[in-house]
């Protein structure tokens, strides 16, 4: 009896925090909004403030109890986060992916990589005496520098009119690369750090390659029996609840089974639904049930977990040195690969500048380092100051430089077809104004939702693939009342 007592006490406890962590980032995020910064920043911001109450003598709001919890479901945050970049991510256009794409992808991912390393080598003891784990440790830290996130820098190029230009289509296709490069050197690295012989890097190798092979014949089945039940019930609330089953299932399996990380598996599963034809349909649901809960608490228990005390002079030289390398690292590498591609000097540095914006991505990969004990979690705070100081001067620069420019012609196209980059900012217009619409919309009591306003609330979703670390301000708002889903599925 006593021991159930004092789980429910440890239950009841976790809520205030919960309640603090979800009001506290809502506000922060939309204050980031409004200043121009990622809405990450915000709920970061937010985490470190409420950190704050564990300075108060004989606080009980985050005691071991609520961190405990706090931390399982910020975990499961970050499955989410990863399972909805995977569905964003456009397998075809990542066919249509040109070779300068590849190469500046390429650029964008080796030299912050190998700058991060250099860095983090330089710090940590050097070179000389260097062992297989250090050596580990400090391409992690170069491997987190090869994150990248496009969504402010799309924003920017929409509101210059720039989007639908080579310089905004080599960014959206170098990005898709990046996360899925990224991805895979996360998930090598850390599952390299239980050993780095000659006998582990093959097996690590191995799994991975079995992971993926698996993961591929279990994502045919999945794409067929999807499309299935999408052809008999479509629009119903079963194909999400499959692809969370589906999103949970592939991270245990690669976690457990594989050795590889269990966030590449959220990400596969999420590639290989974004497939079907339902994707956006499931990515919406994967949103609004992420960032109701999981996804808030898992920025915001960075910033309250976050631990100063081992903020030396050491390591404040070391994250300003890695901020630095982070910064111009991007810049330089897919500059000087896009000058290879034959664009002009001034279309070089803009693609560089855009791919310098860091995100959400940078902290998951930073967490996962953290949790594997690859990485000194006094870097956090560092690694939000790149994602701040990124996020403020690529808009800045990418507006100078266009500066008193004449807009580009648009490149011809055959009739009917749509440059990827102006269908992404059709369809966040589209989806705004159809949210707005549904918010005017008063709402009778004691009628039911019609079929018309039912699809309109779902499609307002799914017409837009909100990035990642955006909050879907309409999505949760239009879905006070499940439309589309069918009354009688529950």
């Amino acid at each position: 009896m006593e021991n159930l007592t004092s789980a429910t006490v440890a239950y009841f406890e976790i809520l205030l925090p919960l309640a603090l962590i979800l009001l506290g980032t809502k506000l922060f995020s939309l204050i980031g909004k409004k200043l121009g910064l990622p809405q990450v920043v915000g709920m970061l911001i937010a985490g470190l403030l409420l950190g704050l109450i564990k300075l108060i003598p004989g606080q009980t709001v985050f005691t071991q109890q609520t961190l405990e919890g706090l931390s399982f479901l910020a975990k499961i945050g970050v499955i989410f986060i990863m399972f909805s970049a995977g569905l964003e991510t456009d397998l075809k256009q990542f066919k249509k992916c040109g070779l300068p794409s590849v190469v500046i992808t390429l650029g964008g991912v080796i030299v912050p990589l190998a700058l991060g390393f250099l860095v983090a080598a330089a710090f940590n003891g050097g070179f000389k005496g260097m062992t297989s784990h250090m050596a580990i440790v400090n391409l992690f830290y170069g491997t987190i520098l090869a994150a990248t996130s496009v969504s402010v820098t799309v924003a920017t190029l929409k509101e210059l009119g720039r989007l639908n230009t080579k310089v905004g289509t080599s960014i959206i296709e170098a990005a898709i690369l990046d996360d899925i490069i990224g991805v895979v050197l996360l998930s090598l690295f850390v599952s390299l750090s239980g050993g780095t012989g000659a006998k582990e890097v093959g097996i690590v190798i191995g799994k991975m390659v079995a992971f993926f092979a698996a993961a591929g014949v279990f994502g045919i089945a999945l794409h067929f029996l999807f499309n299935l039940i999408e052809k008999k019930h479509p629009h119903t609330r079963r194909l999400p609840i499959l692809g969370f089953a589906t999103c949970f299932f592939l991270a245990y399996a690669a976690e457990k089974w594989f050795g590889v990380a269990d966030i590449t598996g959220a990400y596969v599963a999420g590639i290989i639904l974004s497939t079907v034809r339902e994707h956006e349909y499931i990515d919406r649901k994967v949103e609004v049930s992420g960032y109701m809960v999981f996804v808030p608490v898992f920025f915001a228990n960075l910033g309250i977990t976050a631990d100063f005390s081992g903020i030396t002079a050491r390591m404040a030289g070391f994250g300003l040195a890695l901020v630095a390398v982070g910064l111009l690292g991007k810049v330089i590498g897919c500059s000087v690969t896009s000058l290879c591609c034959r664009y002009s000097v001034k279309d070089s540095l803009r693609v560089g500048v855009g791919m310098m914006v860091r995100a959400e991505v940078v902290l998951v990969c930073t967490q996962k380092g953290i949790d594997s004990g690859l990485v000194d979690p006094a870097i956090m705070p560092f690694v939000l100051i790149l994602i701040i100081v990124s996020a403020l001067l690529a808009p800045l620069i990418l507006k100078l430089s266009y500066r008193n420019e004449p807009p580009e012609a648009q490149p011809a196209l055959a009739e009917g077809m749509v440059p990827v980059s102006l269908k992404v900012a059709q369809n966040i217009e589209k989806r705004e104004q159809r949210i707005k619409d549904l918010m005017n919309t008063p709402y009778v009591p004691g009628e039911s939702s019609s079929a018309e306003n039912e699809g309109a609330y779902d499609n307002a979703g799914a017409d837009a693939q909100v990035g990642v670390g955006e909050v879907p301000e309409g999505g949760m708002g239009a879905d006070n009342h499940d439309g589309g889903d069918g009354g009688s599925e529950a």
